[in-house]
């Protein structure tokens, strides 16, 4: 569905830099890559998180709802930082959307989803073409469900708390499908990334050992053992 990019600017070897940088305050050979690799790991094992802000994630992000996007935005811990498609100067009059599973598997429901859409499209189009309507304006009738894109900037501290929360069965379906693919693309980057993506960006209740919401999914206990 979506498409994530990864920049050249992410840390491609973030347990290499995180024990590098720790060294430097624990007066360590930072010149031996095989040690600062080690140093790195022991301080993510260990629950050292003050180093997670030193690893760098920028991406593209698109081909989300304009809704999840906005989901996005609220997780702001480790000072992230963010650019989206602007719907000033954009030209929406023909744009991309989501149509979520549950409507794709009602036959009336899709009809009736497509055919909103399709009134929706032909009238910015005519507000744009023959009313000359600004794009600012006539972006008043776009739904959250378009498709949108971002450049995003964010920190390996704000990856991993994001994943406790987007991974939970409970979350929505579509940011969850999102952080996969984040993730996904992440592991493709180095064997650092794949460790760190396969052993530590998980649901809460499996960090935890047991599911903290009041409502479970049931994949793990509750803490009362229910």
């Amino acid at each position: 569905m979506g498409k994530i990019i990864i920049l050249e600017e992410t840390t491609k070897h973030p347990l290499t830099l995180m024990g590098q940088r720790a060294g430097v305050c624990w007066g360590g050979n930072i010149q031996d890559k095989d040690k600062n690799y080690k140093r790195g790991l022991d301080c993510l094992e260990s629950g050292h998180g003050r180093v997670l802000e030193y690893v760098n994630v920028e991406m593209v992000m698109e081909g989300y709802s304009a809704r999840v996007i906005r989901e996005w935005y609220t997780h702001i811990g480790g000072a992230p930082t963010r650019l989206q498609a602007s719907t000033r100067y954009i030209n929406y009059s023909d744009f991309d959307y989501i149509v979520p599973q549950s409507v794709k598997n009602h036959k009336e429901a899709e009809m009736r989803y497509e055919k909103c859409i399709s009134e929706i499209k032909d009238c910015t189009r005519y507000l744009l073409e023959e009313c000359q309507i600004p794009r600012e304006d006539i972006a008043m009738l776009l739904p959250l469900g378009m498709q949108t894109k971002i450049v995003d900037k964010r920190n390996l501290r704000n990856i991993l708390d994001m994943c406790q929360q987007r991974l939970c069965n409970r979350a929505n379906w579509e940011y969850r499908s999102m952080m996969h693919d984040i993730l996904a693309e992440l592991g493709r980057l180095s064997d650092e990334w794949a460790y760190i993506v396969e052993h530590y960006c998980e649901p809460k209740c499996k960090k935890l050992g047991y599911c903290p919401e009041k409502n479970s999914c049931g994949l793990m206990k509750k803490r009362d053992g229910k």
